[in-house]
């Protein structure tokens, strides 16, 4: 699983971010749960409400730090699908030239043949014209 992925969710215990026990201090809690309505103006209590604080402090840091890792990963699949596109794109147009080289090739040979077969038509025109007169010197 992508690194990013583990830092926003927690397969073995399926808890995410703010699902995760937090320990600060002597205090253990999950952001998600966390009920201050109870606590009052006493040192223990605000030190548990510093170490709330805290707790949530620390799940903020790993919300941005999995969110820069989701943007950087958003970042390299744009890239690839680019890459990818433009080598497509490359495929396309070298597959493209190779069929016009071929059919300049084609059309090449093709004007050969029949030039060849003009000249061939026209060696027989000749050669039978050539019989003709020298058959007309022997009447």
């Amino acid at each position: 699983m992508n690194t990013a992925l583990t830092k926003l969710y927690d397969a073995a215990d399926q808890s995410g971010i703010v699902d995760k026990d937090r320990t600060v201090g002597a205090t253990t809690a999950k952001v998600s749960t966390m009920d201050i309505s109870a606590l009052t103006d006493s040192t223990a209590d605000l030190a548990t409400l510093g170490d709330y604080v805290n707790m949530v402090d620390a799940a903020l840091t790993d919300v941005t730090s999995a969110a820069s890792d989701l943007g950087a990963v958003k970042t390299r699949i744009g890239l690839q699908t680019t890459f990818v596109g433009n080598l497509m794109d490359a495929v396309t147009k070298g597959v493209g030239t190779l069929v016009d080289a071929d059919m300049n090739q084609e059309s090449t040979k093709l004007q050969a043949l029949q030039v060849q077969q003009q000249l061939g038509v026209q060696s027989l025109s000749i050669a039978n014209q050539s019989t003709q007169q020298i058959m007309s010197l022997f009447k």
